[in-house]
């Protein structure tokens, strides 16, 4: 399996079927445009030349969507969507084209703190966009050497055909209901983490290990905690021996559904982090994956092979309740 390229996606903007329902958005609709080599930019004209420039001419408190066209380019920014900025759509002129970089570490203020892109605000969408931490691979066992890409902490937030790119914990996927469609995720080490409650759909998730690593490390750290990591119809590729999930949270919970999986894939699946008594309280199952890698014979014994009546849960965005605030492609 090889990375899917993405076209230049200027003549197939889309429409109304990328925007979530906007609860509590009166329906009101402002653009914005980010142009590295405008002369006119200013919050007058509603062109800017950096991506938080735009962001933060967006009024605290704002009820309506904000549509940030970003040109082509390399972007070179630590950006931060805060709380109170919601209904904010990010769109890129495809995520071959436009990319938002940066090298942080959590050596210097943390891990949450090194993401090159952090969104705090409810009701955001990122589309045709890549996001990247350039800082170097960590080997096995560095200490100190997390490097986000993208954080999202904002309830009802989805991403469209985007790019995330780093080495150890890529994506920081912190909590609220999140949404992928058609994105490319890279890493090497636990690079999907966090514990939000996400549908990952027709992604490819693709690890640069160099020996061993993991694609999720989801922390449900309680019974009662209604989070997950769902993957539907995507592709497992890449380098090193990779473990599907590794149980950060001691009720961790990570489905893998119609999946590709490649032979990096280890035939155990299934990481307990060092903590026996996790294998008794995570959930980590997968539905009729196939590949090199999906063989579900040589899998933990305390994973799960799901039947179509335990398989049904997960296999629409209801498990994020989708059909509340998003709209299908």
């Amino acid at each position: 399996m090889t990375r899917r390229s993405k076209i230049h996606p200027a003549e197939q903007q889309g429409g109304d079927d990328f925007i979530p329902r906007a609860i509590g958005g009166d329906g009101l609709v402002k653009f914005l445009v980010v142009d590295q080599s405008s002369l006119l930019s200013s919050q007058t004209t509603g062109v800017f030349r950096s991506i938080q420039a735009a962001i933060d001419a967006v009024p605290v408190g704002n009820q309506h969507w904000v549509i940030i066209q970003v040109g082509a380019g390399v972007y070179q920014e630590k950006i931060t969507i805060p709380y109170m900025k919601p209904y904010i759509l990010l769109q890129g002129a495809g995520r071959d084209f436009t990319t938002i970089s940066w090298s942080d570490t959590a050596s210097t203020f943390g891990t949450a703190n090194s993401a090159t892109f952090s969104a705090f605000a409810p009701n955001f969408i990122a589309k045709y966009i890549s996001f990247r931490n350039n800082a170097p691979r960590p080997p096995p066992g560095a200490f100190n050497r997390q490097a986000v890409a993208v954080l999202v902490a904002g309830d009802m937030a989805a991403f469209y055909s985007c790019g995330f790119y780093g080495a150890q914990d890529t994506l920081f996927d912190y909590e609220g209901r999140h949404y992928f469609r058609d994105c490319y995720i890279e890493g090497s080490i636990d690079f999907i983490f966090g514990h939000a409650k996400s549908v990952f759909k027709a992604c490819e998730l693709h690890a640069i290990a160099d020996s061993f690593g993991s694609v999720t490390a989801q922390n449900r750290g309680d019974p009662r905690e209604n989070s997950g990591f769902i993957f539907i119809a995507c592709t497992v590729t890449g380098s090193g021996t990779i473990f599907l999930g590794r149980a950060w949270g001691a009720y961790s919970r990570v489905v893998y559904l119609f999946t590709y999986m490649d032979s990096n894939v280890v035939s155990e699946g299934w990481n307990d982090w060092g903590v026996a008594s996790r294998q008794e309280t995570v959930y980590y199952g997968q539905y009729k994956c196939f590949g090199p890698g999906a063989n579900e014979l040589g899998r933990v014994r305390w994973s799960h092979e799901l039947t179509d009546e335990e398989a049904r849960p997960f296999l629409q965005v209801n498990f994020i309740d989708g059909v509340q605030w998003l709209r299908e492609l």
